[in-house]
C-alpha cells in the first residue's frame, strides 16, 4: 500500500487526467495526500471527491517543503512523490512493490522521459514529447482535450505501448533518478533526514544525499530507475501556465551551494553503476 503525495496549483484539466490513470491503473489500494497551493479553478475539490487528504497552503510553496508536509500525514510505509502531471501505466504499483523488496531499494524512480541525459534510448522520446507537446499547447492550450490529444499522438494505443516497454526492459535497473516520480521507503526518508526544504532541485538532492549515504555508512543502496515501469511525465504545465513566486524563496539555495562543486561532481560520479539486468 502507498501513500501518494503530490503538490498541486491549479490545473483542472491535468489533475483530472492525473486522477483518472491512478484510478484505472493502481493495483494496490493506496491514499492520496495533495498539498495545494492557492488553487482558484476548483483543483482541490476535485482531489477530495476521489477522496484525498487535502493539506492547503496559503501561498505558492517550494516542493520539497510540500513534501515534508504531505509525509507527515501519511499512513503507510511507502511514498509516492508525485507531479501531478504524469501518467501512470498498467501495475506500476505492483511492479515497484516486487522488485524494490527484491533489489533492497529504499529510494527508486521508474522508466520516464523525463531527462535522464546519459541514456540515448531516452532522448528520443524527450524530443518526440517536444514535438507534439509545444505546438499544441501554442493552438490549443491547457484543456483536456489538447493534453489528450498530444498524449495520443506521443504513444498511440498506451496500453500496447507500455506492454512493448515493459518486456524491453524487464529486470533493468540504472542508477538515478526520475524527478517527477520519486518512491521512498519510510526508512529511507528517516536515514535521509526528508527532504532539504532548502534545494528546489530536490529530487538531485535526494539523489545526492542517498548516494553520499551509501559509500559512508553502507545501510542504503543508491537510487535506482526500475526501467520496467514506464510513466509519462507532461513536464513543467504549471510553470509553464501559472508561475507564481515561492513564499519559501529566501530559503532557497542552489544544489551546488550545498554540496560544494569538487564534492558535487563527485557524487555525480563515483560508483555510478550501468543498466543491469536483474532477476
Amino acid at each position: 500500500m502507498i501513500s501518494i503525495i503530490v503538490s498541486i496549483r491549479n490545473q483542472y484539466a491535468m489533475n483530472s487526467l492525473f486522477l483518472e490513470a491512478l484510478k484505472k491503473y493502481t493495483y494496490y489500494p493506496f491514499e492520496i495526500i495533495v498539498i495545494d497551493n492557492g488553487s482558484t479553478d476548483k483543483s482541490v475539490e476535485l482531489f477530495e471527491s476521489f477522496g484525498a487528504k487535502t493539506i492547503r497552503n496559503k501561498g505558492n510553496y517550494s516542493y520539497p517543503y510540500c513534501q515534508n508536509q504531505g509525509v507527515k500525514k501519511a499512513v503507510y510505509d511507502l511514498f509516492a512523490f508525485f507531479n501531478n502531471d504524469i501518467i501512470v501505466s498498467k501495475n506500476w504499483d505492483k511492479i515497484l512493490v516486487e522488485k524494490m523488496k527484491q533489489e533492497t531499494l529504499d529510494v527508486a524512480g521508474f522508466g520516464c522521459n523525463d531527462p535522464m541525459e546519459k541514456y540515448p534510448d531516452i532522448r528520443p522520446l524527450r524530443r518526440r514529447w517536444r514535438l507534439y507537446k509545444n505546438p499544441l499547447l501554442f493552438v490549443l492550450g491547457f484543456g483536456k482535450f489538447s493534453l489528450e490529444t498530444m498524449f495520443k499522438l506521443m504513444y498511440g494505443d498506451w496500453d500496447k505501448w507500455v506492454e512493448r516497454w515493459n518486456k524491453n526492459y524487464q529486470g533493468i535497473l540504472r542508477e538515478g533518478i526520475s524527478g517527477s516520480c520519486v518512491i521512498m521507503t519510510r526508512r529511507g526518508y528517516e536515514l535521509l533526514g526528508g527532504w532539504d526544504e532548502r534545494i528546489q532541485a530536490a529530487d538531485f538532492d535526494i539523489y545526492l544525499k542517498t548516494k553520499e549515504r551509501s559509500l559512508i555508512y553502507g545501510d542504503i543502496r543508491p537510487p535506482h530507475n526500475i526501467m520496467e515501469i514506464y510513466i509519462h511525465h507532461y513536464g513543467r504545465l504549471t510553470l509553464k501556465k501559472d508561475y507564481v513566486p515561492f513564499k519559501d524563496i529566501q530559503n532557497i539555495i542552489s544544489a551546488k551551494e550545498k554540496w560544494g562543486n569538487k564534492y558535487y561532481n563527485l557524487l555525480k560520479d563515483l560508483n555510478h553503476e550501468e543498466g543491469r539486468k536483474v532477476g
